[in-house]
């Protein structure tokens, strides 16, 4: 299988993925937080970074693609209370992406698809694709696995309704790829009964930490029923909708400079 992963190449492997036409960039990004008693805090990290590269090797032999280690900081604030938790702020996260995009850039990689494992990066990263794809010329991409494909990621789960936080789904991504981290015998004190003080969903919303939100044990979900077999077939699901985003070809075109002039623009 040919090799993806950009820390286990050489600098001239990559500098040849690079230059080939429409050459593609992924990186992995999640965060350092806590997971209640029973995950590892690289978690977000560790899952963002196996689904990347089983899709990039479901690509290589048509698309030049290289996939960066995982980022593991980003915005988790909200988990500070729980212990074991680094957080950055949008503005780090922003300069870090501006850094990242620009070596990209200088090295000749024409576009970059972000595997976001972690729900607090979803809105930061939409700001921050938004304007650094304009002001690079580059297309930029970002996407969140865990959300994509729902009603085939539902009939995987047995008891939690989707991906929530150190739940079915992500202890079953955990015991596919690093089952030595999993704890197990903690899976029942991860499992206390907390009801979401927030009740159906609102159409406002202000930021909340996890010991407001899940004061006993800072998760949200069941990791009982969790298996190998089903962390398997999660990121079977998830790499499969990232082949679909990379072979998307309106998705990589040019952006559109849309600080330039307009002139001569038709309406019908």
């Amino acid at each position: 299988m040919r090799e993806v992963e950009w820390a286990r190449m050489t600098a001239p492997e990559l500098r040849a993925i690079a230059m080939k036409e429409n050459a593609l960039a992924i990186l992995p990004i999640g965060s350092l937080e806590q997971h209640g008693p029973h995950l590892p805090v690289i978690t977000d990290t560790a899952s963002a970074l196996a689904a990347a590269v089983r899709a990039a090797q479901l690509v290589a032999e048509e698309v030049p693609v290289a996939v960066l280690p995982g980022l593991w900081l980003g915005l988790s604030e909200h988990h500070l209370p729980f212990g074991g938790t680094i957080s950055i702020d949008y503005e780090t996260l922003n300069k870090i992406l501006v850094c990242i995009v620009r070596s990209l850039k200088a090295l000749g990689f024409d576009r970059l698809l972000i595997v976001n494992g972690h729900g607090g990066n979803v809105e930061p990263l939409a700001v921050s694709v938004r304007e650094l794809s304009v002001e690079y010329g580059l297309p930029i991409v970002s996407c969140l696995p865990w959300g994509s494909a729902r009603e085939e990621m539902e009939k995987i789960f047995d008891v939690d309704q989707g991906c929530q936080h150190a739940c079915e789904g992500e202890t079953s991504v955990m015991l596919a790829i690093a089952p030595q981290t999993v704890r197990a015998d903690q899976f029942d004190m991860a499992c206390v009964d907390q009801t979401h003080p927030l009740g159906p969903p609102l159409a406002g919303t202000r930021f909340f930490s996890f010991a407001e939100l899940a004061p006993i044990t800072g998760t949200f979900g069941d990791p009982r029923t969790a298996t190998a077999e089903k962390g398997e077939r999660f990121l079977d699901l998830q790499a499969a909708e990232l082949v679909k985003l990379v072979q998307h070809e309106f998705l990589w075109t040019t952006p559109d400079p849309v600080w330039r002039p307009r002139r001569g623009l038709q309406y019908t």
